[in-house]
């Protein structure tokens, strides 16, 4: 195994558990809001906002670890007009066609994060400061495809799996 496959192991892994964790805050925070909503006839100050941003964070983390564990949206169609040979030499392009595109959207929600950040109230800096996992995601993702791109397939299913 070499230090790039180690990497990426310990790299899924970790999104492993933020995927799971920020699911479980997910739930928690929305339980105890419906709770506190029927018991106490009050919400909890910031709990919808808050899981609007948790339900971004679970996406992003579990498209980062789909990507990671070669499970995203694939074009099935791609896989029954082109040969396993075929699909083999476009696996890295793809993924560094995947990766381009990826670090352009991370580029442009990293600008537009400053723009909020400098704009915003000192009382919605929280806001702007959970909001960084548009730029977050979209980094993780571009990482994980240069990474795939970088590594290859693990084997000949990898390419085009039935």
């Amino acid at each position: 195994m070499t230090t790039l496959q180690r990497l990426h192991d310990h790299l899924v892994r970790l999104e492993s558990w933020l995927a799971a964790g920020s699911l479980l805050l997910l739930l928690l925070l929305t339980l105890l809001q419906i709770l506190a909503r029927n018991l106490f006839d009050a919400g909890l100050a910031g709990a919808d906002t808050l899981t609007r941003y948790l339900v971004l964070y679970v996406t992003f983390f579990g498209a980062a670890l789909a990507v990671g564990r070669n499970r995203h949206i694939r074009i099935d169609l791609a896989c029954t007009l082109l040969s396993p040979t075929a699909m083999r030499r476009l696996y890295r392009p793809l993924r560094a066609i995947a990766a381009l595109v990826c670090a352009l959207f991370c580029v442009a929600a990293i600008r537009f994060w400053q723009d909020d950040w400098l704009y915003s109230p000192a009382d919605e800096r929280w806001l702007v400061l959970v909001s960084l996992v548009i730029p977050l995601g979209f980094g993780l993702l571009t990482l994980e495809f240069l990474l795939a791109a970088i590594i290859g397939p693990e084997d000949e299913d990898t390419c085009c799996p039935l």
